[in-house]
């Protein structure tokens, strides 16, 4: 069966193109789509390179400091901003071209990982030359991420859209099992600077992939509203929509609550399990290998049944095997159990997002998207600097474990108002999509 590549058209929708003479295995069908291969490329190369720039960061802050609470203060300035302007970049991305947006948002990316990486290999490095360019970084990302996730839909179709999640989910937690891992090795022998470096230069594979990419440009219809108007649009239909309300804020308590526990890994692998740089890149690595394993199950699936009780099910799995995780004093231990809590983050986040782009209409989804990014990644920073203080007064250890047990009181609530979600989700799906998509909080 040949596989049939799509296109952008100018309305937004995704018109057959050429087909392709290779066939593609169903759990990687949404790689049939030539802009959609192009974007996947570019950007595993780019997020290893990412997650090498976090984990030595984190050492970075670390050595300079020794301080939990300045981990918290800077992963708070650099997540802020996303939750501030979230809704910003979620009005550009149902107002402009995504495509250029992103081509734009990734060459800023690119240079202020370059000044990373210049201040640091010359020595000059200051915590506030962090502090400052981890700001201006969730600046970009707040314009980017609402942007990129609704690109996404645009490049495969709605009828791909689960696989496509999916396919993401894989490319960002083989990155995340790639990256730390090397930032390890790096950060052990010749420094941070060169993790900084090697994230600058990775780049330019997901700006060329986008530069290469044939989307028609879309026609725009003037509008009259004023852009406040259009930004309370977005949180007007997440406020009166039931299942994708309880969706999102499931996922921003969790956001707030378990998340920061990648805040405190330095900690944990100096004072608690005596690991150092290589062991702090091996326990981030083995939270990878978990969140590949989780994003390998979504890719076999087809609709979105179920995908309610998936959420609930990882919500809660994701706090207990933290509260496990936070009582390890053994390595090997530790390192099994961190694969439990990336299992269950990405299952939760991937499910999260399929079911929320599933229901929500295309002329609002980057406005609806930008609400996801808020509670997604705006929260965190919160949850990032509530730990880093909360680090200080009780220990690491004691914080985490307090964060998993919010985790699964939250996904307890969730669980109890799931069956009145049902039937809102229905319609709402059959509105949209005239019956063909699975209601995605059904049994």
């Amino acid at each position: 069966m040949k596989v049939i590549q799509a296109e952008v058209t100018r309305d937004g929708e995704t018109a057959p193109a050429a087909p392709e003479r290779f066939r593609i295995p169903a759990a990687l069908r949404s790689l049939g789509h030539k802009n959609y291969r192009l974007f996947y490329g570019g950007q595993l190369i780019s997020l290893t390179g990412t997650w090498m720039q976090i984990v030595a960061q984190s050492w970075l802050v670390y050595r300079l400091t020794g301080s939990a609470a300045t981990l918290g203060l800077v992963a708070f300035a650099g997540q802020i901003p996303g939750f501030l302007l979230a809704p910003v970049g979620g009005m550009a991305a149902d107002s402009f071209s995504r495509h250029r947006i992103l081509i734009t948002t990734q060459t800023l990316a690119m240079l202020l990982a370059f000044a990373l990486a210049v201040l640091t290999l010359t020595g000059k490095v200051a915590v506030w030359h962090v502090f400052v360019l981890a700001a201006l970084v969730g600046v970009v990302n707040a314009f980017d991420l609402p942007s990129r996730q609704a690109f996404v839909a645009d490049l495969v179709g709605r009828d791909d859209l689960v696989n496509a999640i999916a396919l993401n989910s894989s490319m960002i937690n083989g990155a995340r099992l790639a990256g730390p891992a090397m930032a390890g090795l790096l950060v052990a022998t010749i420094g941070e600077g060169w993790c900084f470096f090697v994230n600058a230069v990775s780049y330019i594979a997901v700006i060329a992939g986008l530069s290469r990419m044939r989307v028609k440009r879309q026609e725009t219809v003037a509008e009259r509203r004023s852009p406040v108007r259009r930004v309370v649009e977005g949180f007007s239909f997440v406020g009166r929509t039931g299942p994708i309300r309880a969706l999102i804020v499931l996922l921003g308590l969790v956001s707030l609550l378990g998340m920061p526990y990648t805040v405190l890994m330095p900690v944990f692998a100096d004072r608690i399990l005596h690991v150092g740089a290589g062991g702090l890149g091996l326990l981030l690595g083995a939270a990878g290998v978990g969140a590949l394993g989780a994003a390998l199950l979504l890719m076999t699936r087809r609709g979105v049944r179920g995908m309610g009780r998936w959420v609930a099910f990882s919500s809660a799995g994701f706090g207990g095997s933290l509260v496990v995780f936070s009582q390890m004093r053994d390595f090997r231990l530790a390192v099994v159990v961190l694969v439990v809590v990336g299992f269950s983050m990405i299952i939760q986040i991937a499910s999260s997002n399929t079911l929320i782009q599933a229901m929500v209409p295309d002329a609002l989804r980057g406005r609806v998207m930008a609400v996801y990014s808020m509670m997604f990644l705006g929260m965190a920073p919160v949850g990032a600097l509530l730990a880093g203080w909360l680090a200080e007064r009780v220990g690491a250890a004691n914080t985490v474990a307090l964060g998993g047990a919010g985790c699964i009181l939250s996904a307890l609530i969730f669980s109890l108002r799931l069956p009145a979600l049902r039937r809102e989700a229905r319609q709402l799906l059959v509105a949209d999509k005239g019956g063909r998509l699975e209601n995605p909080v059904a049994r």
